[in-house]
């Protein structure tokens, strides 16, 4: 975990994107901010940024240890970016043959710009090839996600009954699944 940190800091010195580090800097008016906006492994010291994002958006959010125990397992886990400012996180476990999306989180403050679809899009690229199906859950009262994921070719394969807590109680999740080939 401590080396996979290093390597990327070492990658982010190495590797030259001249739209982030140039153009910019010297004529900011001449990028489009869809642009900017990277994808890259998460790291540890993300972890402050994406917690934040997981309590703004979450009633029941994952604490530190989950996405520790994350890293431990392997998990591809990735955060979306726009000049160094933490704008989403994903997470992906794969084993057997199948992937399954854990987490896909944006924050409130750029929803709607497309950030939550490149992820999910990045998750179905890391699986391709590795896995013959992906999988995730979603709240029904998560109408927004439920229409993306709906849109990007998930089927609905069933339903977990009271999956996830709720302020009253308990909530049921939707299952969906996607062939990949």
């Amino acid at each position: 975990m401590i080396m996979r940190g290093l390597l990327d800091q070492i990658k982010s010195f190495v590797v030259y994107d001249a739209d982030r580090e140039f153009y910019a800097k010297i004529f900011p008016d001449s990028v489009e901010r869809k642009d900017l906006i990277r994808l890259r492994k998460m790291t540890v010291s993300d972890l402050p940024h994406v917690l934040e994002i997981e309590r703004k958006n979450y009633q029941f959010p994952w604490e530190e240890d989950i996405f520790i125990d994350c890293f431990k397992a392997g998990y591809s886990c990735w955060v979306c970016e726009d000049l160094n400012k933490i704008l989403g996180y994903s997470l992906l476990s794969m084993a057997v043959g199948e992937a399954h999306i854990l987490n896909i989180s944006v924050d409130p403050d750029e929803q709607n710009q497309g950030i939550g679809r490149r992820m999910l899009k990045n998750l179905i690229n890391v699986a391709t090839g590795k896995a013959e199906t992906i999988f995730l859950e979603v709240r029904p009262s998560n109408s927004i996600a439920l229409a993306l994921y709906e849109n990007v070719g998930f089927n609905q394969i069933g339903i977990r009954k009271a999956y996830y807590p709720a302020e009253n109680g308990r909530e049921d999740a939707i299952m969906l699944a996607m062939q990949l080939f």
